[in-house]
């Protein structure tokens, strides 16, 4: 094979650049072997946690919090080291062919242990090609599966044409049944696995270190099925860690696995995480009894700890991620109670003069100053991609292209208010009826997310008068907040979120995005915020429609970064300024009391990299805001 260099992405301020190279070369690794310890005694990291994970099977599951137990559990192709440079991971080397379509990964020795960390099976090339085949059978239902589609050579075809078994999509396009030999993944050998892409994608390296592309022992998946991670020893590991106990809402124990190739820097012998649903509110007080290791600090006890001068030194932060957008979005799909009005919403919510009213009426430093009160035009972004989470080849922000850089503040006081009378008079038209009742939920395990949606609430009526609007505030569901209330389409106006999966400005169309059949744009990625917009016959329609249009035109475009960028900044700014959704903010980084430094740890602004305990050492003091602001330089 030809080797090949791509295109260079730079993943935070801190990264000189990333080269994705046709072969990769060895790194040293992360040189710090100290743990605080006493002879024979193993290194213990205690946390409380307040939301258990909704299932251990990394195949199907596209939620967040799922991913922390794979994330030190299972090993990926290739890692993060700490300043965000791509290294080996379970592949000691890869290489891939001229046109960039087909990657070659060489596997180096590795063994799955069970839940007790005993060797249960060699790693290889066949485990890697039968967790994707898992994961493209619909009927596990992955959440996940999407993400190779476009990617991986037939993976869609594959999953289609068992959806479909010879039948027609929404469409009209016949999706006929294919082998799953015809998709782009093999094992050559037990030690060399290919992918074969179905276009090239200048991201794809990044991308394997989602849960998407992880392995899953073979034997294990057919034996167990739907069965598969329903519990620790319904699965094996090759990670840093095994899973040794998890009991829902009750503790989740992982021990290091000596078995491990890089058991050398694992410096952590056990991650203890007890469930407390008053997690929020204990943390803190063990923190002062010095009987946990974590905890997070809310907003509304900052002041005190600030003030005292024992706390005071116990405060310092998460590392800062700018793979995480929040922005606020509008359901074009009501399904909520009657009682809120789905119908007279649907009609308002169809209306662009209404949508910018309430864009242009959100007083955004207003609302995040809940959460970080000190600095919040820090947290503020404009676009939905946030600053500093990609660059071209040439170093250049892609938030420094022209659509996006011209971009402003959407809030604007006399904006929303002439947007407001224009919407009246259309709406009244319609047969709306005023207010409009703004149905804006919220997560109840979320810190001070109540706090900030009142604050919303206050400040829009204030604006736009509540004889125009009426958000109702409710707390949805604890538990599965996402599947019980956005997926299910129970909300009117919510802030939302979405994770970076590559590098790249396209990660930020996912949740927009739905793929062009032959019969037009219809629902392709089920949980998309338009996946209905498209369906009836109105104005909104045409607009999703002509967004969908330029991501395509985006999407075209695979060498030439500064034109790709370009175009993705022109959809993405359209996606704006017709109000499809509202920008907000960046991931407000949390106040933490933390025995571990965390820019020990792998970074990558996507992915699970950032999750890991490997290379990180606990300390023997809580880590203070001095040491923070060091170790960050």
């Amino acid at each position: 094979m030809k080797k090949r260099r791509l295109t260079r992405f730079l993943f935070t301020a801190l990264i000189a650049s990333t080269a994705l190279c046709g072969c990769a070369k060895k790194s040293d690794g992360n040189t710090k072997t100290t743990a605080v310890t006493k002879t024979g005694t193993p290194v213990t990291y205690t946390a409380l946690y307040p939301r258990e994970v909704t299932t251990l099977n990394y195949l199907v599951t596209s939620t967040i919090l799922d991913h922390r137990i794979p994330a030190n559990c299972i090993d990926t192709l290739v890692e993060y080291d700490l300043d965000g440079k791509i290294k080996e991971g379970l592949a000691a080397e890869w290489t891939y062919d001229k046109a960039a379509l087909t990657w070659t990964f060489k596997l180096r020795d590795a063994k799955w242990v069970d839940h007790t960390g005993a060797a249960a099976a060699d790693v290889t090339a066949h485990d890697f090609v039968d967790a994707m085949k898992y994961a493209l059978t619909p009927e596990y239902e992955s959440a996940s599966a999407q993400n190779l589609f476009g990617v991986i050579a037939n993976a869609q075809e594959y999953y289609n044409g068992l959806v479909f078994n010879g039948g027609a999509d929404d469409s009209g396009k016949i999706w006929a049944p294919i082998d799953f030999s015809e998709v782009g993944v093999t094992a050559v050998d037990d030690h060399t696995l290919t992918y074969t892409l179905a276009a090239e994608v200048p991201y794809f390296l990044s991308s394997l270190v989602y849960v998407i592309y992880m392995p899953a022992y073979g034997p294990q998946l057919e034996e167990l099925g739907k069965s598969f991670g329903t519990g620790a020893d319904k699965m094996y590991y090759n990670g840093a860690f095994y899973l040794a106990e998890f009991a829902p809402q009750e503790k989740q124990i992982m021990k290091k696995n000596t078995l491990n190739y890089d058991s050398d820097h694992v410096f952590i012998d056990v991650l203890e995480r007890i469930y407390n649903a008053e997690a929020l509110t204990l943390g803190p007080e063990m923190i002062r009894r010095g009987e946990v290791d974590y905890a997070e600090l809310t907003a509304d006890i900052l002041d005190d700890w600030n003030n005292n001068e024992e706390t005071k030194k116990l405060i310092s932060r998460e590392r800062p991620k700018t793979d995480y957008s929040q922005f606020y979005c509008f359901n074009f799909d009501p399904q909520f109670d009657a009682s809120y009005e789905p119908a007279n919403w649907k009609k308002a919510v169809n209306n662009e003069n209404f949508r910018q009213a309430l864009a242009a009426g959100l007083n955004r430093l207003k609302s995040v100053s809940v959460l970080e009160p000190d600095s919040p035009d820090t947290y503020i972004i404009n676009s939905i991609t946030p600053i500093k989470f990609t660059y071209n080849e040439d170093g250049k922000d892609y938030t420094e292209f022209n659509a996006i850089a011209a971009l402003g503040d959407t809030y604007d006081e006399a904006g929303a208010l002439k947007f407001k009378a224009i919407a009246i008079e259309e709406l009244s038209a319609a047969g709306v009826t005023f207010p409009v009742k703004v149905l804006m939920p919220y997560n109840p395990e979320i810190p001070n997310w109540d706090k900030e949606s009142q604050v919303v609430e206050q400040q829009m009526e204030a604006l736009l008068g509540a004889d125009f609007i009426d958000i109702i505030i409710e707390p949805g569901p604890a538990d599965n907040f996402l599947t019980e209330v956005r997926r299910s389409g129970k909300y009117a106006f919510m802030k939302s979120g979405w994770a970076a999966d590559y590098a790249d400005p396209e990660t930020w169309t996912d949740p927009f995005y739905q793929e062009k059949g032959e019969g037009g744009y219809k629902p392709g990625y089920k949980y998309s915020f338009f996946a209905k917009a498209i369906e009836d016959n109105t104005k909104t329609a045409e607009t999703v429609t002509e967004y969908f249009a330029l991501v395509d035109a985006a999407k075209a475009i695979k060498v030439d970064t500064n034109s790709r960028f370009e175009a993705f900044a022109e959809a993405e700014a359209y996606l704006i300024n017709h109000a499809l959704a509202v920008p907000y903010s960046i991931q407000v980084s949390l106040h933490l009391a933390n025995k571990l430094d965390v820019f020990e740890a792998q970074y990558a602004p996507f992915g699970v990299s950032w999750m890991r305990y490997k290379g990180m050492t606990v300390k023997d003091h809580y880590i203070s805001m001095e040491e923070y602001e060091a170790n960050r330089k």
